[in-house]
């Protein structure tokens, strides 16, 4: 595959205040680690903030927003400013790799797989499926011109050898401000800080959508629409952990 033609935000512009609302939900965060399994060392790439990094053993982040690092708390992993298409480590330096909604930001998918392949045994790879985030109330009524990249989850599955492709449905009370976080709570998608956080909203004018859910609130037609979604404890929205090696 050739370098992708697009990139999805730029940490450096729009990652301020971006910890603040994306905290590790815990339910993600157990369906990873339990997915890392007896991994002693671990790098982390695209780490972001390291929200779901686990703290039970050796991690090294990566990540190549300055911004995003700085966001890092003190008591987080080591970082090295790095991409993933050049991974400053050894062959097999590590037991396993993960990378947590990062790819869909590489330069080039192929080569940043063939990296976490590289320099791991096991990969753990948390991404998600366009065409069901196509499908999400908030982009399909609202916000239908969002940037969202060209790539599969069965692209990362074929790419890292996939042992297994588990499901990741969001819960009501979602606690990382992921775009479809918000499936049952349409009121957050009108807080600026709440589209700060995600590169989709971050790319585009999201005025004149937000007006069109403002109103659709105020009138009632949202719950009209969907007001059965607050019946469920969970929502899919095309979320995977693709697990990939031994």
């Amino acid at each position: 595959m050739s370098p992708n033609s697009a990139h999805f935000g730029n940490y450096d512009v729009i990652g301020r205040g971006y910890s603040g609302q994306r905290q590790a939900d815990p339910r993600i965060g157990s369906l990873i680690t339990d997915a890392l399994g007896d991994a002693a060392s671990v790098v982390d790439v695209g780490a972001g903030p390291g929200s779901y990094e686990p703290d039970d053993r050796f991690v090294v982040a990566v990540e190549p927003s300055a911004v995003m690092i700085a966001q890092r708390p003190a008591a987080a992993a080591s970082v090295v400013q790095g991409v993933a298409e050049a991974l400053p480590f050894a062959d097999g330096a590590f037991d396993a790799a993960m990378a947590v909604l990062t790819v869909h930001h590489w330069a080039d998918r192929q080569a940043g797989y063939a990296e976490l392949r590289r320099v791991a045994r096991r990969c753990v790879v948390l991404t998600f499926e366009p065409a069901l985030h196509r499908d999400f109330w908030l982009v399909r009524d609202y916000l239908p011109d969002m940037p969202l990249p060209d790539m599969t989850v069965a692209e990362t599955a074929d790419a890292l050898g996939a042992s297994e492709v588990v499901p990741v449905p969001l819960p009501a009370d979602c606690t990382d401000a992921v775009l479809p976080a918000h499936w049952s709570r349409p009121e957050a998608y009108l807080d600026p800080a709440v589209q700060a956080a995600n590169s989709g909203m971050a790319a585009m004018d999201v005025g004149p959508g937000m007006r069109r859910l403002a109103d659709d609130l105020a009138s009632g037609e949202w719950h009209r629409r969907y007001g059965k979604l607050l019946r469920q404890a969970s929502y899919d929205a095309g979320f995977r952990l693709v697990l990939g090696g031994g």
